[in-house]
């Protein structure tokens, strides 16, 4: 009695880009989780002053990574519009690169460049787990939840905490930067709506 075989379906393209949209989801929620996990453990044992020199840079080119997305946004891998998702890669990559970066003294020995980790982490795993898990095609209703409700309570505090940054580099700068940073500042207002 011969065992009846299946034939093997060959891949096709758009297999291909979920199974890469899911490697990359997975890689950047692990990525995330590690920034948590170590801003969370630093601030208790060695402070706010140490988070930078733990995370600073981890948290900088996982950030970094995420210009990818740009680019998922524009090859249409993504339903996301390109202009939204340009100007909130964008808007990160300005506070970790021209904010931070630039005026370690200033922004990182605060609570507000832990605070900032904080929310961006917790954000960013739930965020990357839920496409993970839709991509799969089984998301749990917590997660969706967690994915719709935890705005409320962390975007308030990654702005703010933004802003504070920014409002700190710019105050350092001389003129005309501490304009610029003002600027900077007037569109996180309607930037935030």
């Amino acid at each position: 009695m011969a065992q009846e075989q299946r034939p093997i379906r060959p891949l096709t393209s758009n297999d291909v880009v979920k199974e890469y949209l899911s490697a990359y989801n997975s890689v950047c929620a692990l990525l995330w989780l590690s920034i948590f996990g170590r801003v969370v453990l630093l601030v208790p044992i060695t402070g706010f002053e140490s988070v930078y020199a733990g995370a600073g840079d981890f948290a900088k080119w996982t950030q970094t990574v995420a210009m990818l997305e740009i680019l998922h946004s524009a090859f249409g891998l993504v339903r996301s519009p390109l202009p939204t998702t340009f100007l909130q890669v964008a808007s990160r990559l300005l506070l970790v690169w021209a904010v931070v970066d630039r005026f370690p003294s200033v922004t990182t020995s605060t609570p507000f460049y832990s605070s900032m980790l904080l929310a961006w982490s917790a954000t960013e795993v739930v965020r990357y787990t839920y496409f993970v898990l839709n991509l799969r095609g089984s998301v749990p209703s917590f997660m969706t939840w967690l994915r719709y409700n935890m705005f409320y309570v962390l975007y308030p505090i990654g702005i703010t905490s933004e802003a504070v940054l920014v409002w700190k580099a710019s105050e350092a700068t001389g003129e005309p930067w501490k304009w610029v940073g003002w600027v900077v500042l007037g569109l996180y207002i309607p930037g935030g709506e």
